[in-house]
């Protein structure tokens, strides 16, 4: 049976990458411009009680509202993942893990986004956050952070499973594998049979 070739590109697993980079980063602008729009900062609007609420705030620091003052720091950081991401794309030929990196350029491009043109300034701009879930977490995050956790989940999942970026798993060990011999060296082979004389 023929073996894929390692260095030829999976134009499929990139496609899948786009789409769903596309589809998340869509997804969290659309969702922020809509709470600008229709919410003041600081209002809190109640959509399943105490299971999911929505409050508008605008974050200088970074996922879930951690390590605020931080911004240009996180910028940099983020900046640097989406060329990582866009430089190591290739080498993926499995649907699983472009929608792993998918999600993750996503996220991160959400938020970079906001990062860069919202205010205060470029580079220096607070990230719109309002989904509240205060049974899960107390912090407040959005659209971004969400895609983000999802695939850092996905990403340890197919690692404890050992799928590689070629879809293919990696054999574990052998358990049944026959114990040498006595008498054998695992190095040297077989000891010589001695015959008596």
């Amino acid at each position: 049976m023929a073996r894929n070739n390692p260095t030829k590109v999976s134009y499929r697993a990139l496609l899948v990458l786009a789409l769903v980079a596309v589809g998340g980063y869509a997804l969290d602008q659309i969702s922020k411009a809509l709470v600008v729009s229709t919410m003041t900062e600081g209002e809190t609007a109640r959509v399943l009680g105490d299971v999911l609420q929505l409050h508008f705030i605008r974050n200088p620091g970074a996922a879930f509202s951690f390590a605020t003052g931080l911004t240009w720091v996180f910028s940099l950081i983020a900046a640097g993942v989406v060329v990582f991401v866009v430089w190591f794309a290739p080498r993926i030929r499995s649907s699983l893990w472009a929608i792993v990196f998918g999600l993750l350029l996503g996220g991160v491009l959400g938020n970079l986004t906001d990062r860069l043109f919202r205010e205060p300034s470029f580079g220096l701009g607070h990230v719109v956050d309002f989904i509240y879930t205060p049974w899960m977490m107390p912090a407040i995050y959005n659209i971004a952070d969400s895609c983000i956790v999802v695939s850092m989940v996905l990403f340890m999942f197919l690692t404890l499973r050992g799928i590689g970026l070629d879809g293919r798993r990696t054999p574990a060990p052998s358990r049944d594998a026959p114990e040498p011999a006595a008498g054998t060296d695992a190095a040297d082979g077989p000891a010589p049979l001695v015959t008596p004389n």
